[in-house]
């Protein structure tokens, strides 16, 4: 089992009101108030650094091998996905 060890954070005094505002509005600690922002900051943030990640990837991809799609074809795609459809991705090309 991973040990919970504590962190100190210096907030204004505005936003410690703030938070204990909200924290007693939500009947929950200004504790549980700040773990639940630190985790949902660190799954967003992770969640964006992976997509960075994937388009960095996928121009490291298209600078090697030039295949890609046209704006016009993936517009097209995605048109008919919004109408419904089960479309398949358009074949990237050179």
């Amino acid at each position: 089992m991973n040990a919970v060890r504590p962190i100190a954070v210096k907030l204004d005094q505005n936003t410690r009101d703030r938070l204990k505002r909200l924290a007693q509005a939500r009947d929950r600690s200004t504790h549980w108030m700040l773990r639940e922002a630190v985790a949902q900051f660190v799954d967003r943030e992770e969640k964006r650094e992976a997509f960075r990640q994937a388009g960095l990837q996928a121009w490291e991809e298209f600078q090697a091998s030039g295949k890609h799609v046209t704006h016009d074809e993936a517009d097209a795609w995605l048109a008919r996905l919004e109408a419904g459809e089960d479309a398949d991705a358009p074949e990237c090309h050179d």
